[in-house]
């Protein structure tokens, strides 16, 4: 159930979404929604990332396992092509 939210805007962004949601035939209202959505989607990716980062960060200076920048590219690379390569195997 969606519960109505005040927002505080200054005059020249008000003017800016009234004339985006104009000219894209929607509310104001709507161009606000979607922008706050896609903000918060976009973020908790970011913050995803970030866990997902520090994790592997952490889990690196436990056994020191990696593969190289060099290795990641070429693999990455070939994706697609019919010569695809395995994933590179970590090493100490």
């Amino acid at each position: 159930m969606a519960a109505p939210t005040s927002i505080k805007l200054d005059d020249d962004l008000k003017g800016r979404v009234q004339r985006l949601a104009d000219t894209r035939q929607r509310s104001a209202h709507w161009i606000m929604r979607e922008a706050i959505s896609q903000y918060v989607e976009r973020e908790e990716r970011r913050e995803t990332l970030r866990r997902d980062t520090l994790k592997a960060w952490e889990e690196y200076q436990t056994t020191g396992l990696h593969a190289t920048a060099a290795e990641v590219e070429k693999w990455l690379a070939s994706w697609g092509a019919d010569n695809e390569l395995p994933a590179p195997t970590c090493r100490k």
